[in-house]
């Protein structure tokens, strides 16, 4: 058996957020510019500067310097990453860009746009290594599938609601 293909049917060595999501994060980049989100006292975020005021830099002392041990953990991550074949690494990236599409498919209402755009991201990504995905693509091929399906059937599905609203609106 190919050491791609056994290397494939281990668990993933890479951190997964299937089951599990970080709420954190150091900054968000919009297209105003990047914003850090802050919790205030009550635990509630602060707000971020108005569009095309850059935030204050972080104080000097929130920024942390890597102890040793840190760096240490760094490296022993890089090494199992560097050790994990590409296509793993790529594929559990697929997953997580169809996990998006399905969170934002399952909101109520549906999030379409933003849907849309994972979809389509998905689908060139997986157009673009067509072929170099070993046995995760078939798997991620047909998922793409089911996501393009219940798009359309949701989008039909709002659009015949909205035409509805407007001619109930019209009687």
């Amino acid at each position: 058996m190919c050491g791609q293909v056994e290397a494939f049917k281990w668990q993933a060595p890479l951190p997964s957020t299937q089951g599990h999501y970080c709420t954190s994060m150091s900054s968000l980049w919009t297209p105003s510019g990047e914003h850090f989100p802050k919790k205030d006292d009550d635990g509630s975020d602060a707000q971020s500067p108005p569009p095309g005021q850059a935030p204050p830099p972080p104080p000097d002392d929130s920024v942390a310097v890597p102890t040793a041990e840190a760096q240490a953990e760094y490296e022993a991550m890089r090494r199992q990453l560097a050790s994990t074949p590409a296509e793993v690494v790529m594929a559990n990236h697929c997953y997580g860009i169809f996990e998006l599409a399905t969170i934002y498919l399952s909101n109520k209402p549906p999030m379409l746009f933003e849907a849309r755009l994972a979809i389509d991201g998905l689908g060139a990504l997986l157009d673009g290594v067509k072929g170099r995905l070993g046995e995760a693509e078939p798997s991620l091929l047909e998922a793409l599938s089911q996501l393009r399906l219940a798009f359309v059937q949701l989008e039909g599905a709002e659009r015949a609601a909205a035409e509805s609203a407007a001619n109930s609106a019209q009687n």
